[in-house]
């Protein structure tokens, strides 16, 4: 009897002690769920059975890697496998909380879906830490540009050239800063490379622009008017440019359409193809006829203010108050 005790006892000690090594070997991390209704999985195995459900944001102990999967456990002690992919680190997490609290303080330019799989990054630049890989067909609001380098066309310009290459000769590409709406509702903000979105633009915008020859960067409604059939015809301003992308103005371009109640069609009321204009655009509508838009112009060399004034369908530069300088204001600091 007293034997059985004792083997007992020690085969209870030798569990114990198995237990707390795997205990000890497990490194546990936390992350947070990247996705709405989050599935935690029994195994990474292709038959495996639904453990538990959690939403975006909620805290999870990573305790395993394998391949592309992690095991984690939730506040309640359910553990399970989720796609790595699923579970973003508590640095990204800080990030990415960051880049929604900037997009959300920030207008929209425009919008668009990604036209391929396209990469979300942390900031501007393709070494930057990925967030996550969007689908294709995500829509995304567009926010902030930033022209960049291509990586390695410094070092192909100097080779052509034979000599310490110019800045003007270095091939860059756009960045834009994005939210991107995914398809379980949640949100998520990042960069991304610009050519990798398809802007949505209304399609007479699309029509205009494709015939101008304008590479559409940015579009707002500015006002709407009535079309003598009983609707409300929006008239709009299309910013642009023509050429390669990472040129250093976010717009060299601008066209104003305004809607012809005789001809029942739009017109190209205003064009402006001297600017150096960066967003955002700021568009203010003062009465039912009357719209203002404005923005950063760096043309003239110091940077400046230009405001133009919409009324009913004609486009003229503001003169200020004060300020004789064509529609220009300049921008103090």
């Amino acid at each position: 009897m007293r034997k059985i005790v004792l083997g007992l006892l020690l085969v209870s000690l030798v569990g114990t002690a198995v237990y707390l090594y795997r205990r000890k070997k497990e490194p546990v991390q936390i992350g947070y769920a990247a996705n709405r209704n989050l599935t935690i999985w029994s195994t990474y195995a292709a038959v495996r059975q639904p453990v538990a459900t959690v939403d975006y944001g909620t805290r999870l102990e990573v305790l395993r890697h394998v391949d592309n999967h992690v095991k984690v456990r939730t506040a309640n002690g359910t553990t399970g496998w989720v796609n790595a992919s699923n579970v973003l680190a508590p640095d990204f997490w800080k990030k990415t909380k960051q880049l929604e609290a900037e997009t959300a303080a920030m207008p929209v330019e425009a919008v668009g879906h990604t036209a391929v799989l396209t990469n979300l990054h942390v900031a501007p630049g393709r070494s930057a830490p990925l967030i996550r890989q969007l689908g294709t067909g995500v829509r995304v609001e567009m926010f902030e540009r930033r022209p960049l380098d291509v990586p390695g066309a410094a070092a192909q310009a100097q080779g052509q050239s034979g000599s310490a290459a110019k800045p003007a000769d270095v091939k860059k590409e756009d960045w834009w800063l994005v939210r991107a709406k995914l398809r379980d509702q949640t949100t998520l903000s990042g960069w991304v490379l610009g050519r990798f979105i398809q802007r949505d633009l209304p399609e007479v915008l699309y029509d205009y622009s494709s015939s101008a020859n304008v590479n559409p960067i940015a579009w707002f409604e500015l006002d709407r008017v009535p079309d003598g059939k009983g609707n409300a015809r929006p008239q709009y301003l299309l910013v642009g440019t023509r050429g390669p992308e990472g040129q250093p103005c976010d717009f060299t371009l601008l066209r104003v359409y305004t809607w012809s109640r005789n001809l029942q069609q739009y017109e190209t009321a205003y064009v402006n193809s001297g600017v150096c204009g960066m967003l955002p655009v700021h568009v203010k509508r003062l009465s039912a006829s009357v719209a203002t838009f404005s923005f950063e112009d760096r043309s003239h060399g110091a940077p400046m203010q230009e405001v133009y004034r919409l009324q009913e369908t004609i486009v003229r530069r503001e003169r200020l108050a004060g300020i004789d300088t064509g529609g220009r204001k300049r921008i103090h600091g």
